[in-house]
């Protein structure tokens, strides 16, 4: 009877140490993405779909997702650094996002934007040219 316990004793040591590929994931299952790319305000996921809301009286032409985790998109107008106009559209969550620029030289010009102050953002290109915005309304 020992010696059944004694086996059943390394047989689970041996197979509880035994080495994993790696640690085990600890990224949670969501559908909020970590970061916003330009494509994000193109189209609408199925789960986003559950959580669209409207509200004509906000500056926000529509947001998703859940409270702590809402993803707003706006209209923007502004200039860049020449004082060229552009306008856009974005989408952003907490204080960065990410969107689409167009203006009278270019066609579509996928920015990054970041708040830095109300209704106001500084968005950045891909080859670093800077534009300031406005939340159209």
């Amino acid at each position: 009877m020992l010696k059944n316990y004694l086996i059943s004793l390394i047989l689970f040591v041996t197979i509880s140490c035994q080495k994993t590929d790696g640690p085990p994931s600890s990224q949670i299952n969501t559908f909020y993405k970590e970061v916003i790319t330009a494509d994000d305000r193109k189209v609408i996921t199925a789960e986003e779909a559950k959580t669209y809301h409207v509200d004509k009286k906000c500056k926000y032409e529509y947001r998703t997702g859940k409270c702590g985790h809402y993803e707003y998109n706006y209209d923007v107008v502004g200039i860049n650094v020449k004082g060229d106009s552009v306008s856009g559209n974005i989408n952003i969550e907490g204080k960065y996002g990410a969107g689409i620029l167009i203006s009278d030289s270019i066609k579509d010009l996928e920015i990054k934007a970041e708040w830095i102050g109300y209704g106001k953002l500084k968005a950045t290109d891909q080859k670093g040219n800077e534009y300031y915005l406005i939340v159209h309304q």
